[in-house]
């Protein structure tokens, strides 16, 4: 009989140790607050407004998603080169920041699901003649955002392939090579559809072709998501796709001004508190009011 009552002493005991001990690798699995690591300098996706509010579509994607999902958020402006070694460092444990998918990018983080895709737009400035065939062949002054899939594509297919162009100009920012586009530093500018055609609503400069990579943005977790994230952000995603939210955000972002991005932040920004949908709805509104 006391046979009997050790063994089962033993046994409730080893139950006990084995759900603290899983209780304890799920409270470090789970993570205090998703760091967010982006690149503030690219429209539609993400920069900062004359209130100093992080906006664009990826981060009210990441502000929408904390809320629904019941986390908190800390947003970090980082250099777009910088964003990886940040994510391994454990600086943030999270990247949003309009990233396409590679195999580059998969070798040292894992990858949420697609919520985007888009091509390479080629800039020149208002007044020039400049075609697509000529703006990257005939001799010029070519520029794009350092550690990004258009300078890979550059590199790639124009400087080692032998093309004509006078060099290869790589920036910390967009809006530095924008800058050096309309002040004519250089003569060409290559960044990604959405973000091409923010730029050209606001400078005197057109799209004169697009590149067609087909490229799917994803956000980026830690290799091996040793947090638990990615189930966060897909399931998240697919709350948001399945509601008015998303296309309400679609449509002040990529169909609106964003000239009025600071208006209405400051009019509806509060909702994100309080009512996702009301927020979303409110913000397509104002930015695409005549």
């Amino acid at each position: 009989m006391i046979k009997q009552s050790a063994k089962k002493m033993v046994s409730i005991l080893f139950i006990i140790v084995l759900l603290v001990a899983m209780n304890i690798s799920a409270t470090l699995a789970a993570p205090a607050k998703l760091i967010v690591g982006t690149s503030a300098d690219w429209p539609p996706f993400e920069w900062v407004d004359a209130n100093n509010n992080f906006v664009g579509f990826d981060m009210d994607l990441m502000k929408v998603i904390a809320k629904i999902q019941g986390y908190e958020l800390e947003i970090l402006d980082i250099g777009f080169d910088s964003l990886i070694p940040a994510l391994q460092s454990g600086k943030v444990n999270l990247l949003a920041a309009g990233m396409s998918l590679t195999e580059e990018r998969l070798q040292v983080a894992d990858a949420s699901n697609t919520y985007w895709t888009g091509n390479q737009g080629v800039m020149v400035r208002e007044d020039s003649e400049l075609n697509i065939a000529t703006a990257l062949t005939g001799g010029y002054i070519i520029g794009a955002q350092r550690g990004t899939t258009q300078a890979d594509w550059l590199e790639e297919n124009l400087v080692q392939k032998g093309l004509n162009i006078k060099s290869l100009e790589l920036y910390e920012t967009n809006d530095l090579g924008i800058m050096d586009l309309v002040n004519k530093r250089i003569d060409v500018f290559v960044a990604d559809t959405p973000a091409a055609e923010a730029f050209v609503k606001s400078n005197p400069i057109k799209i004169v072709g697009t590149i067609n990579t087909e490229e799917q943005y994803v956000f980026y977790v830690q290799k091996g998501d040793p947090e638990g994230i990615l189930p966060i952000i897909n399931e998240g995603l697919s709350k948001i796709q399945m509601t008015p939210i998303w296309n309400n955000l679609v449509n002040a972002y990529f169909v609106g001004d964003l000239n009025k991005i600071s208006d209405c932040y400051a009019k509806f920004g509060s909702l994100l508190a309080e009512d996702v949908e009301a927020f979303a709805q409110n913000l397509a509104q104002c930015m695409m009011a005549k």
